[in-house]
């Protein structure tokens, strides 16, 4: 078996094959190690680092708890949380099985933010039992990324984790996602010369990165936007759907356009999939001119980058191995690392919306090929984190 991961040049992806031995040889021992920050030595190292220099530290955290955050790991440490519900394009693969993945997202954290996570992986899908888990740990971190839980569920478990903790709490599937895309989108509409606050946007998909990606599209100016699940287009005279749903129908969908991708892509300007449910090319064929197609979804986007070329202006996925790869790396490092330079307790709509900003900001000429940066362009979590820390209100 191989794979396809990308090589750059000029900012463009190319293919390159990996072997199933050498991706099994990269994990074997897995990907993580806890280094030392000071040597340890000797007898001398073990008095400072161990018993008995460290009961100093400990009664001085005990008599002033803030001392915690300058004399522990816990104020820059962020947990990486997954209850395997929702894994990459696999599903329902249970807590072992997504560990892997967990650990591969606490090496990006390391590798473009320079902050350390942890990977914690839950064995219960209860979000009475995540939640009061990670209220019970939180004094271990600083941040919480939670990532790969199933819809509806991760809306729950994200706002009451907000509620409950004092530290920035973020479900990277919804918003990192949401960033990017809004990132993306800015840089495109420049390239065939449309605004935001003009164009019409249909979203394929109502689960987490669904809704994030429309909610952050509102906040940004989007006036006419339609999300559609596996029934059709959410509206308000549907009877069928409840919570996250029923609320985004409320907001979204002006014309009423009932149906599915066939009726809400007549016109459109702007078709973003995070769903994998396929759409037909004569769909797409019927958009408006100048259109925007993001197919998302992987390892099969929504639509063939051919086919969907055939009819739009701009196409991005979510793979590496095409142009234009909408990946959260390029959000989640610098949002947190912002989030936790500037002492933030929560991760608002401002400071991803300044995200996106700067994330587009880092093509400042695109072209229909170029619209993001790649995630190895040099200073992107640094701008990304400049920009969240530029957008904190005081008490956030």
């Amino acid at each position: 078996m191989t794979v396809s991961t990308d090589t750059t040049h000029d900012g463009l992806a190319q293919a390159q094959t990996v072997t199933e031995e050498q991706i099994f040889a990269a994990h074997e021992g897995g990907k993580l190690r806890v280094e030392l920050t000071d040597p340890l030595e000797d007898r001398r190292d073990l008095s400072i680092a161990y018993t008995p220099g460290v009961a100093q530290v400990s009664r001085a955290i005990a008599k002033d708890p803030a001392l915690a955050k300058t004399h522990t790991w816990a104020a820059r440490l962020v947990a990486v949380v997954s209850d395997g519900t929702a894994v990459l394009g696999l599903g329902d693969i249970g807590a072992s099985a997504s560990l892997p993945v967990m650990e591969g997202k606490s090496a990006l954290f390391k590798r473009f933010a320079g902050l350390d996570s942890i990977p914690i992986v839950l064995d219960t899908t209860d979000p009475d039992e995540i939640v009061e888990t990670l209220v019970r740990i939180a004094p271990s971190f600083g941040a919480v990324n939670l990532e790969d839980i199933s819809a509806p569920r991760c809306f729950e478990v994200e706002r009451r984790l907000i509620e409950a903790l004092d530290i920035p709490v973020m479900h990277d599937d919804q918003h990192g996602t949401a960033i990017v895309v809004l990132a993306a989108l800015t840089n495109a509409l420049k390239v065939v010369g449309k605004e935001l606050e003009d164009v019409r946007v249909v979203i394929s998909g109502a689960g987490s990165a669904g809704i994030a990606v429309a909610e952050i599209l509102l906040a940004s100016g989007v006036h006419d936007l339609i999300v559609i699940d596996s029934k059709g287009a959410l509206h308000t005279e549907r009877d069928d759907i409840r919570h996250m749903k029923f609320d985004m129908a409320q907001r979204s969908n002006p014309r009423g356009v009932s149906g599915g991708t066939e009726a809400a892509l007549q016109g459109a300007d702007v078709f973003i999939g995070v769903s994998s449910s396929q759409v037909p090319e004569a769909h797409v064929a019927e958009m408006a001119e100048g259109a925007i197609v993001f197919a998302l979804s992987n390892p099969d986007p929504e639509i063939a980058p051919e086919a969907a070329r055939r009819h739009a202006a701009v196409v991005a996925t979510g793979r590496s191995d095409f142009p234009n790869q909408i990946n959260n790396v390029l959000a989640f490092p610098g949002v947190f690392r912002g989030a936790l330079d500037a002492g933030a307790r929560r991760i608002t709509t401002e400071m991803k919306l300044a995200a996106a900003r700067a994330i587009a900001d880092l093509v400042p000429e695109p072209e229909a090929e170029l619209i993001v940066p790649n995630p190895f362009t040099p200073g992107v979590a640094e701008a990304v984190a400049a920009a969240v820390i530029s957008a904190v209100e005081p008490g956030e």
